[in-house]
């Protein structure tokens, strides 16, 4: 479907987010994102009094303010769910069916800038919504750690989908991240092809062909040592999704 949020009303669209990371996993309480949606852009940020995820078993201790356009979840106490952060992670808080945006292919891009310190992290991505358990694979569009904020992740991660090959690499690109930028992806069944202000950085083959949900989200690694640490910012002036008929149009004018 053919998608934009240029976040220019006064809060986040119910019907498109939720504003929490992986609740099921933890808690909506305690992974419940510290945002703005103002100057017609979402401020994502972790303010110094925001706990950590999930206190006492996640590690390295994390705290995260994240956004995501697809939720649910098995009973509590099971295993079925949405991108578990490990091996036989359970259930801590089930999770009613939810799906806002969650395209199968076309052109996708963001627009959107990141202040990040050496123990942050910024990243879009897109994950299976694991209705199937094999549809779990991740399409990473862009990923930039605050001390080397010049490598852009970008590619696939195949999880447990036996049909997709891990492909994911962090070239360096000559930009300020701090500054506004248009991170794209081109995905056909063929292939997912990712660039950066309309510059083509690389390619990978085989992609997952399920919907996917969106994932924004700005991290914080409080182990990590940071002596200039500030609070950080992820913020988005759009995102946007042209489908795939009109991909496949575009590309054979």
């Amino acid at each position: 479907m053919d998608f934009e949020d240029h976040f220019d009303g006064s809060g986040l669209d119910p019907a498109a987010w939720l504003p929490h990371y992986l609740p099921a996993w933890s808690s909506r309480a305690a992974t419940r994102a510290t945002y703005e949606v103002r100057d017609s852009c979402l401020w994502l940020t972790i303010p110094p009094a925001q706990g950590l995820w999930l206190p006492g078993e996640h590690e390295p201790p994390l705290r995260v303010s994240g956004i995501q356009s697809g939720n649910w979840s098995g009973p509590v106490g099971g295993t079925r769910g949405q991108q578990p952060w490990r091996d036989g992670a359970v259930v801590r808080e089930a999770q009613p069916a939810f799906r806002g945006w969650t395209p199968a292919g076309g052109h996708l891009e963001l627009r959107a800038r990141a202040v990040l310190s050496a123990r942050t992290m910024a990243a879009w991505w897109l994950v299976g919504l694991e209705d199937e358990p094999e549809r779990c694979a991740e399409i990473c569009v862009m990923e930039v750690f605050g001390d080397a904020a010049q490598a852009v992740g970008m590619g696939l991660h195949a999880f447990r989908d036996p049909a997709v090959t891990e492909d994911f690499a962090a070239p360096r690109l000559d930009i300020d991240v701090g500054e506004f930028h248009t991170y794209a992806v081109d995905w056909t069944p063929a292939a997912v092809t990712f660039s950066v202000d309309g510059v083509t950085v690389r390619s990978c083959a085989g992609p997952p062909t399920y919907p996917m949900q969106m994932m924004l989200a700005v991290f914080d690694f409080p182990a990590k040592p940071d002596d200039a640490y500030v609070d950080p910012w992820f913020v988005i002036d759009y995102i946007s999704g042209k489908n795939l008929q009109d991909l496949h149009r575009s590309l054979a004018l």
